[in-house]
């Protein structure tokens, strides 16, 4: 069945059904040769007559929702290339008979031939009476009204949310006009008149989806004043078509978010839907969905009418009531996810000066949500008495539960910005005592009795904690002692250790309770709770960071812990208390940063030379390399701000100067380790981020390092370096000596020279990482240094290697090389205007002349690349910046560019383009240059985006190449 290139593959049903059953079996060779083949079946131009007899079949359902599906993108990318303008009215035809033959279903296939007819009609713009042939054609029997309501429903969707493949943007607005705004009124009769045609029909779910639908087009006032109303609200009394009517009124009520415009529906609406509000209590016991459905709808009014409730509490308190309940009674937490946008809606009108007034008077309302709140996040109690596993087992649902926690903590936040922070915490205040008025006395170290309501209030507290400023003085007073006191509990402990956490900024105004809380969170690292070292870790370095200057004193001290606690910590944590400690040291006097560098770091490096020394197998690499990261956050963190005056010693850079040879020792012996590669470049490229001019005196022996480890491992990473040291140097160039400026310079040409030289040797797939971070790397050295890169022999070999690595597929690599291509056209398109007080405007002529002749010469070749690898080979997320660049050729050269568009278009293989289509595409950009609207030129770019997207979703790259548009290989004789 599987052809070989070159062989013509017979698309018949036979052939279509054999690898349907093949992509049913195990073998996955045999399953991804079929699913290649189903892929080409489905763009060939056999597929019509195919899908047409498969669906006419006694085939399985399976087989003929292929089928249908495969018409669909049939009828939405191939009907006017693949089927001529007469034969049309046929497939039309064909369709009508089909969905007659699949009225009674199976649904999924009547739905999508639905979905057919409405791409057709759409495409078919003499077809002026759709709705009178499609009602007439199905017929009228119960099965037909079903397969009409598909249809109504699919075809505002399709027509608004459809792709416009083949129309243009003007065909497209007459279409949509002709199709829902002419049709509406006679819709909505359709549907009344269905609607009264007997009790099934009233009730029919479909129905109300089919009103959703529609919503988007008839105007919702002409809705809610119709017989359409009572049937909708009616049909909520029923089990089946409850949700769907449920879902019809939320989309009425999302139509009148415009409040002054709607004032008359909201009138209408309000008080049908604040008597749903006793319901609540029987969809909670009976049935869940209903409930679900039900909270939508109150949420979604609230929601759309916030602004109305802030301008009318009083009036509109009942709908607010009513999303309370549903919040109050939602005791498996089903529902309660669906009214956080509505409380977050009304709180940002409430906090509004002007809307003062409703705030005062929702105040309790808020105040009761907190309550509910507070219970809503208390854990479950196990039913099997396993405090370890308090969800039995379901990780669904405990993970379910701790995103709905984190979420209920943002509706908390906003409970604050209404009651005020201190009213908030009042009430976290109030819940802890009462548990340890009722529960204190029993608990001990083996048990703490109903914890779950004690660790809750603390959730809350940690979850509130960035709405508390410095400045609360009356209940955080009163709560940070009792926190310290907590029962010993695993979740308890680690419930505290995330407030403290939370709250340094605050412990850092109010330094009289500094001492115990870090006691605490020191004492946590002795517990066997791995969850809870974790997050002393995490608290260390946050109060090292915003209590620096209090800890600073007693950094001797600090230095024995860190170094006892260490190795015991797992690698995340290690990484996290050394942020902070380092930030201790940095906050030091200038005199002392050296010394206590020292202190800090010799313990690392040692520990780093016995892992080096020790590192025999892969795990023993990995170590050192995660050791790394260590000492890089030190160089990341300590830095001697202000700097040093210049001439000065940096006291942190005479400290790393130490280091260097040391990490040179560790970066020889692993050159052929990337994980270790990286880290150690990563520290590099950090010293001279952080300490920029400083960096001076290490920077000979970084530049060689850099040259020989890139040299000899081909590694992407020796690039980060240069070019951090590019940027630095050049960002700092009043501290940097000239001769300095022009070294790095010299030695970036050298890095670019050997790059250039394996891409020669090797292909850009073979180095995909490399071409990514050089490409990076040349966009600062054009950047930084474009008086010196743009006229140098290595301009052009840089960017003819540029066009070779647009063959790949890898998105990072592209993108970056993309990038760099965008800055070149950048230099010769007509809004650039230099921004270098170093460049004269002469100069900066000379350099876009410069840039202008290599596009000249280069372009059609670019061109070529951008338009095969948005057509066929680029990942999508490089469409944008392909398509800017095809712009900025537009722009430079406008009608240059059209020809290379035009000829490139006209090399594409045979058999996957019409003339007529690249005749039809080149008019419309021609249209577009010949306006001299800047507005115009840039939806060239939309155009061509449209045009590849089509190109793209219609055909495959074929398996024989792309002929004259595949790339060629770079070469370099430099």
């Amino acid at each position: 069945m599987m052809a070989t290139n070159g062989v013509q593959q017979a698309f018949g049903p036979d052939e279509v059904l054999q690898a349907m059953l093949t992509m049913r079996g195990g073998d996955s060779d045999k399953k991804k040769k079929a699913h290649e083949y189903l892929e080409l079946f489905q763009k060939s131009a056999a597929a019509w007559t195919t899908t047409f007899t498969i669906l006419q079949s006694n085939a399985e359902a399976d087989v003929k929702l292929f089928a249908a599906t495969t018409l669909r993108g049939k009828i939405t990318y191939d009907l006017t290339t693949q089927v001529p303008a007469p034969e049309i009215p046929a497939v039309r035809t064909q369709l009508l008979t089909l969905l007659k033959r699949f009225a009674a279903g199976p649904k999924p296939i009547r739905v999508q031939l639905c979905v057919c007819l409405a791409i057709l009609a759409i495409q078919m713009q003499d077809w002026k009476d759709v709705l009178p042939v499609v009602v007439s054609s199905l017929g009228d029997d119960v099965e037909s009204h079903t397969c009409i309501l598909d249809f109504l429903r699919v075809l505002p969707e399709e027509v608004t949310e459809g792709r416009k493949i083949t129309l243009t943007d003007e065909e497209l607005r007459v279409r949509t006009a002709e199709l829902l705004e002419q049709n509406a009124l006679q819709v909505v009769q359709l549907l009344i008149n269905y609607a009264h045609s007997s009790p099934a029909a009233a009730t029919n779910p479909q129905l109300f989806e089919c009103i959703t639908s529609w919503l988007r087009e008839v105007p919702v006032n002409d809705i809610v004043k119709s017989p359409l109303l009572n049937i909708v609200f009616s049909a909520l009394d029923n089990d089946t078509s409850f949700q769907a009517a449920a879902d019809c009124i939320s989309t009425m009520v999302r139509e009148t978010r415009e409040i002054d415009d709607n004032i008359e529906t909201i009138q209408i609406l309000l008080p049908r839907i604040i008597a749903l509000q006793p319901k609540i209590q029987k969809v909670v016991e009976d049935d869940v969905e209903s409930y679900r459905s039900l909270t939508k709808l109150f949420g979604e009014a609230g929601s759309s009418w916030a602004v109305a409730i802030a301008r009318e509490p009083t009036h509109f308190r009942p709908l607010v009531e009513a999303v309370l309940e549903c919040v109050a009674r939602d005791k498996d937490r089903d529902v309660i996810e669906y009214t956080f946008d509505f409380w977050y809606d009304l709180k940002q009108y409430l906090v509004l000066e002007k809307y003062i007034q409703a705030r005062m008077e929702l105040l309790d309302v808020y105040a009761k949500l907190v309550d509910i709140l507070l219970k809503h996040l208390e854990y479950p109690e196990s039913e099997s008495g396993n405090e370890k596993d308090l969800f039995d087992g379901d990780r669904e649902a405990e993970e379910k539960f701790r995103e709905f926690r984190h979420n209920m903590g943002d509706t908390l936040k906003d409970c604050c910005e209404i009651m005020g922070v201190s009213e908030c915490l009042a009430k976290v205040l109030e819940a802890i005592k009462v548990w340890m008025q009722k529960y204190a006395s029993m608990a001990s170290d083996n048990s703490v009795p109903h914890w779950q309501q004690l660790e809750a209030p603390l959730f809350s507290m940690r979850a509130m904690g960035r709405m508390v400023t410095k400045e609360e003085n009356t209940i955080l007073p009163q709560l940070m002692p009792l926190l310290v006191q907590m029962p010993a509990h695993e979740k308890l402990r680690f419930a505290t250790i995330m407030v403290l956490g939370r709250y340094t900024e605050w412990t850092a105004e109010h330094p009289e309770f500094l001492s115990p809380q870090f006691s605490y969170i020191v004492s946590s690292f002795d517990t066997e709770s791995k969850e809870i070292v974790r997050a002393a870790a995490m608290a260390i370095k946050y109060f090292c960071t915003d209590c620096k200057q209090f800890l600073s004193g007693q950094i001797v001290q600090l230095q024995q812990f860190y170094d006892q606690i260490l190795d015991k910590l797992p690698e995340v944590s290690q990484e996290e208390i050394t942020d902070g400690v380092a930030t201790v040291v940095s906050c030091q006097p200038k005199d002392e940063i050296f010394k206590h560098l020292k202190l800090f770091c010799d313990p690392l490096v040692q520990r780093l030379m016995a892992k080096a020394n020790n590192a025999t197998d892969n795990d023993g690499k990995l170590a050192v390399a995660d050791h790394l990261q260590l000492i890089t956050l030190f160089a990341q963190n300590v830095v001697v701000l202000p700097p040093v005056e210049r001439g000065q010693e940096d006291p942190a850079v005479k400290y790393w100067q130490e280091v260097f040879p040391i990490l040179s020792k560790v970066l020889a012996s692993f050159l052929d380790f990337p994980p270790i590669c990286e880290r150690v470049c990563r520290c590099w490229r950090f010293m001279v981020i952080s300490h920029r001019g400083a960096m001076a005196p290490i920077l000979p022996d970084m530049a060689n390092q850099l040259a020989s480890g890139f040299a000899t491992s081909k590694q992407g990473c020796f690039l980060w370096v240069t070019g951090a040291i590019l940027r630095e140097f050049s960002d700092d160039r009043e501290h940097v000596d000239q001769a300095m400026t022009d070294h790095i310079y010299v030695f970036f040409e050298a890095q670019a020279t050997n790059v250039l030289r394996f891409l020669s040797e090797l292909s850009p797939q073979d180095l995909p990482d490399v071409t990514e971070d050089f490409f990076r790397l040349v966009v600062d050295g054009l950047l930084y240094y474009p008086q010196k890169l743009i006229p140098s022999p290595l301009f052009s070999p840089i960017f003819e290697a540029a066009l070779s690595v647009l063959n790949l597929e890898q998105r990072e690599p592209l993108s970056a090389t993309l990038h760099y291509l965008r800055d070149v056209l950048g230099w010769a398109s007509t809004a650039f205007h230099p921004s270098y007080d170093y460049l004269s405007a002469s100069d900066a002529e000379q350099l876009v002349n410069i840039v202008k002749q290599l596009v000249a010469t280069q372009g059609e070749a670019l061109v070529k690349r951008l338009l095969a690898g948005m057509m066929i080979t680029f990942p999508k997320d490089c469409f944008a910046d392909a398509s800017g660049a095809l712009l900025s050729l537009f722009e430079i050269f406008p009608n240059q560019t059209a020809e290379w568009v035009d000829r490139t278009l006209r090399l594409l293989p045979g058999g996957t383009i019409v003339v007529t289509e690249v005749d039809r595409l080149m008019k419309k950009l021609r249209e577009k240059l010949n306006t001299n609207d800047t507005g115009d030129i840039r939806q060239i770019r939309s155009i061509l985006q449209d045009f590849t997207n089509t190109y793209r979703r219609r055909y495959i790259a074929p398996r024989d190449g792309l002929g004259a548009l595949e790339g060629s290989r770079f070469r370099f004789a430099g």
